[in-house]
């Protein structure tokens, strides 16, 4: 039994020294299929952290965008109804501006027939003192014939 103990006693020696062999093999080599998948997650989690970190930078941004439009779309308004008081106000003057143009026009309708009349009126009263230039003319030479008895 000895002999057989020595073998068992090697057999087994071998068989630790293989294990122990085999166990620092497998330290040394890749890491285990579970050990890779929490250092893979471990590497998606720093991404992750730093993703959000991008994403709060953006949101915060995008945020900052929101409200400079907000105060920008209160100005267009202010401007938008700015301009429509101005459209208005315009184009009331504009009518305003054509009722004065037609009354002018109908003043210089009305101003051209008074001139058409003034001018026979003058025409006329031009022929009266050419006509009463001749009378005086005529009597003149009356006179002169009467005074000197012819």
């Amino acid at each position: 039994m000895n002999a057989e103990h020595v073998v068992r006693r090697g057999v087994l020696a071998i068989a630790f020294a293989g294990l122990l062999a085999g166990g620092a093999y497998a330290q040394s080599q890749d890491p285990t299929p579970q050990q890779q998948d929490i250092q893979n997650d471990k590497k998606d989690i720093r991404n992750d952290k730093k993703d959000l970190a991008k994403d709060r930078a953006d949101r915060n941004a995008d945020q900052r965008d929101i409200n400079h439009d907000k105060r920008d779309l209160s100005k267009d308004r202010t401007d938008r109804n700015a301009d429509q008081r101005d459209i208005n106000h315009d184009r009331r003057d504009l009518n305003k501006d054509r009722v004065d143009r037609n009354a002018d026009q109908r003043d210089i309708n009305h101003d051209k027939k008074d001139l058409a009349k003034d001018r026979k009126d003058r025409n006329q009263d031009q022929r009266d003192i050419n006509h009463d230039k001749r009378d005086l003319h005529k009597d003149r030479k009356d006179l002169r014939h009467d005074k000197h008895g012819h």
